[in-house]
């Protein structure tokens, strides 16, 4: 059989984190969801927020991509169509990434 134009699926079963976070990390995070309401108009609470700031974080880490690229089983990348859905969700103008 032949290769397919589209290459197999990735993985898209979400997976739930509980983690304990200080107090001044919690009023950091709601004064950002309070600025992110400002800003856009619209209120997302934030545990919505966090996973879309912790894939900016890793997707702007120079070191993290390049240590990445020096692995041979090609670790998870945070880029795709999660990145894509994330902008076009939180309306972003730009066009899709290809």
């Amino acid at each position: 059989m032949g290769d397919l134009k589209l290459g197999k699926l990735p993985d898209r079963i979400p997976v739930k984190l509980t983690i304990t976070i200080a107090p001044s990390l919690q009023r950091a995070l709601q004064a950002y969801a309070e600025l992110y309401r400002e800003t856009y108009g619209q209120a997302e609470p934030v545990t919505e927020l966090i996973p879309y700031m912790l894939e900016s974080f890793l997707a702007s880490d120079r070191s993290y991509a390049k240590a990445l690229k020096n692995r041979p089983d090609g670790a998870a990348r945070v880029d795709g169509p999660k990145s894509t859905r994330r902008k076009q969700r939180l309306g972003d103008a730009s066009p899709p990434e290809s």
